[in-house]
């Protein structure tokens, strides 16, 4: 049985029996005035963090969602976008699709808001949408991605790029590790179905997704969000799973590289009310300004004693130029 199989028989029973206990996200659920959430779907949160933004859904977007779960985050999102077809949520497995369609009826009598029909549900695979080029917004994914093999994330990832219009979105949320995770337990199809081993590090998971076209990303949030032990799972030493959502934007590449954001900042404190690289960025006095990480290497490469710039802090919510 491949390791799909698998994966497609984990989301079956956690379709038909809703657990709790298979994903815990590394974010609260979003709170909205007017919106409540179906106590079954709370239980179908399957997922490692939020694909969920405000500042991504402004003028009533496309959105595609892709491994939809209980159905939580396709109406969060028709939250921000209410009009027939608006969000659309592409899903393998029947069970999981058909839980979700009834979680949404009752999402229907809990917000007077809220129309089922604002959703569309396509039945297809990560690996082959079923949905025309550029034709959505906003692309999203939660703690799907990982689970893939190499060539394979590879074909979701060009997947998402084909659908997405210029300058589109897409927002995802992964589990990655810094460790080498042994290879008993990145074969183990229950596990990698469980979202367990087939995480990678940030900087590998990045280049993929700059591999595929994006030309902007951010880095929003980083946070722990499992550890396997010895004893527990096959490995000889604590291995630590981090949660990351990243959004990655529909640009072109630039010539001297992608520019992604990890939460660095900048600030110049010299004699003059600003400073200016004679490259786009303007440092006005004592202001902090996000940068990317390929302008704070080129900001630090100039070995000036009155520009402060940060590392990482693996947090980007906007602002700042590249």
């Amino acid at each position: 049985m491949s390791y799909l199989n698998t994966t497609h028989d984990v989301y079956k029973q956690a379709a038909l029996t809703p657990d709790v206990g298979l994903c815990c996200t590394t974010t609260p659920v979003w709170q909205l005035p007017g919106l409540n959430i179906p106590s079954r779907m709370l239980q179908m949160n399957y997922g490692c963090g939020s694909t969920v933004h405000p500042r991504d859904l402004v003028r009533d977007p496309r959105i595609l969602y892709v491994g939809i779960g209980g159905g939580m985050e396709l109406l969060q999102f028709s939250y921000f976008s209410r009009h027939k077809a608006s969000v659309i949520g592409v899903d393998i497995v029947d069970e999981m699709m058909e839980s979700c369609r009834r979680n949404l009826v009752e999402a229907e009598r809990l917000n007077d808001w809220f129309s089922s029909d604002f959703i569309e549900l396509k039945k297809g695979s990560a690996l082959d949408l079923p949905l025309g080029d550029e034709s959505v917004d906003v692309a999203a994914q939660n703690c799907l991605f990982n689970i893939f093999k190499l060539d394979d994330l590879k074909k979701a990832l060009g997947e998402m790029y084909r659908v997405l219009r210029k300058h589109g979105r897409l927002i995802l949320s992964d589990p990655t590790c810094e460790q080498n995770i042994p290879v008993e337990l990145k074969e183990d199809p229950r596990l990698r179905a469980l979202c367990l081993s087939g995480a990678m590090p940030l900087q590998a998971y990045l280049d993929m997704i700059v591999e595929a076209g994006f030309g902007t990303i951010e880095v929003r949030a980083r946070r722990p969000y499992r550890v396997l032990s010895p004893g527990t799972y096959d490995t000889s030493e604590v291995l630590l799973l981090e949660s990351v959502e990243v959004c990655a934007i529909k640009d072109p590449i630039p010539a001297d590289g992608p520019c992604i954001f990890t939460g660095k900042t900048a600030i110049y404190y010299g004699a003059e009310d600003h400073f200016d690289d004679h490259k786009g960025h303007i440092l006005l006095n004592n202001q902090p300004l996000s940068v990317c990480d390929k302008t704070a290497a080129a900001l630090r490469a100039l070995g000036r004693d009155d520009i402060y710039v940060s590392e990482s802090t693996w947090f980007y919510d906007g602002g700042g130029c590249c």
